[in-house]
């Protein structure tokens, strides 16, 4: 009898290098994956403007009962592994939760200074709510609680500094072998890309692996500056539980 697959629901907010982890799943050879899957249901309960935002309507359910009977029905070419690549501000309060408890979840944070320099070039218009810090806090200690432990946590810094060993740890954390072909990719777009790639995907087309410039982003302005303040707390709460390559192995206070 052949074994489960293992369902990793990866849970992230925008600009948080989740494209990039969703490239390194793939490269592995033994991992589907899927690319925000309940986004057009998000688009369409909220009505918000997003770019494409007809075009991603229009290319998944906005059922997201159907989206949850996708993600725990077969998994795509039969891989063992499926890599589900989630935003959290993309669950929204109506939202059933339930299917949670069937997944692997896990958490990618990045500081919300250095998120909110990367939206912001992308929308003029930013909330919190659109950051999904708070979202993701709240995911989290949904799921701690129904583990009684921590999920795992990853930093994008982290994986930037280190990939191979922040991501040997991940692997082990996720119950999965670490493959040393997760660090690299081919460049360009792919099919298993949403619709919506052509608006947001400019760097991570051209990306073959993990890089980072090494550079803090300046400062941002007053009111952007108020919301990171303001997901800061929310990041800190994840941050303390991350996997780190400097330490031992497992998950580590900051």
């Amino acid at each position: 009898m052949d074994a489960a697959p293992t369902r990793i629901a990866m849970w992230s907010g925008p600009r948080n290098i989740s494209t990039a982890m969703m490239r390194s799943f793939e490269a592995r050879g033994d991992c589907a994956v899927v690319d925000e899957p309940f986004y057009a249901a998000y688009l369409e309960r909220t009505g918000l403007d997003h770019p494409m935002r007809d075009e991603v309507v229009a290319s998944q359910s906005t059922d997201p009962a159907a989206v949850v009977a996708r993600l725990l029905g077969p998994v795509p070419a039969c891989k063992p592994i499926w890599y589900q690549k989630h935003m959290t501000l993309h669950m929204l309060g109506d939202f059933s939760l339930a299917w949670l408890a069937h997944v692997t979840n896990a958490f990618l944070i990045r500081e919300p200074q250095a998120v909110l320099a990367s939206y912001a070039a992308k929308r003029s218009e930013v909330t919190l709510s659109d950051i999904g810090f708070v979202q993701q806090h709240e995911l989290f200690d949904r799921v701690a609680d129904q583990l009684g432990t921590p999920p795992p946590v990853v930093d994008a810094a982290d994986i930037l500094a280190a990939p191979g060993p922040t991501l040997e740890r991940l692997c082990r954390a996720l119950g999965i072998e670490y493959r040393a072909t997760m660090l690299e990719w081919p460049a360009g777009r792919r099919p298993s890309d949403g619709v919506w790639a052509p608006a947001w995907y400019h760097s991570v087309e051209r990306s073959t692996g993990f890089a980072s410039s090494g550079a803090r982003p300046g400062p941002l302005p007053r009111r952007l500056q108020e919301l990171a303040d303001r997901a800061q707390r929310h990041y800190d709460a994840l941050a303390a539980h991350r996997i780190r390559a400097a330490t031992g192995a497992g998950q580590t206070a900051s």
